[in-house]
């Protein structure tokens, strides 16, 4: 580590932090986003009637899916054994929030994947509903996908 930087090498490259010798524990990482919909679209997603197929299911296969392949899209993430990911949607009048809960034991945490899980989850949300989301020009000048931050992030020992 470098000038307080731990990503940085004596040389001043990018490196990936060496966590080989830290103990395994237990970690969690919980992460919140929302997405502003039109009303008529969160009626129809509520309604399982978006032409596309079933909104929530689907973004929960790309929660998924997210989560575990984080490492890939983050350059200075590491690889970690996922052992849960729980994701949970509140729907409200002109808008859903996505909960997105990560589990590991491992060396590092969690929270990457639990944010990268609710960015994607959010972002399949928009794909499906996109058709009702355009206005007559094509744009979406109420859709937005905001707020996404980590709740809350947890580490205890194996023994607990």
């Amino acid at each position: 580590m470098t000038d307080g930087f731990s990503h940085i090498d004596e040389e001043r490259s990018v490196q990936m932090v060496d966590v080989g010798r830290k103990p395994d524990t237990k970690r969690r990482a919980i992460a919140t986003g929302t997405i502003e919909l039109r009303p008529s679209t969160v009626d129809a997603v509520r309604a399982d009637e978006i032409e596309k197929g079933n909104v929530l299911a689907t973004a929960r296969v790309g929660v998924v899916q997210a989560v575990k392949h984080t490492w890939e899209s983050i350059p200075m993430c590491h690889q970690i054994p996922v052992t849960n990911v729980e994701s949970d949607f509140e729907i409200q009048e002109d808008c859903v929030t996505l909960t997105v809960v990560v589990e590991t034991i491992g060396k590092t945490g969690c929270e990457m994947e639990a944010l990268t899980g609710v960015t994607t989850g959010l972002n399949v949300v928009w794909d499906m509903v996109k058709a009702a989301e355009k206005n007559e020009d094509g744009e979406y000048p109420t859709t937005q996908i905001r707020d996404v931050h980590v709740h809350k992030k947890e580490k205890t020992t194996l023994e607990d």
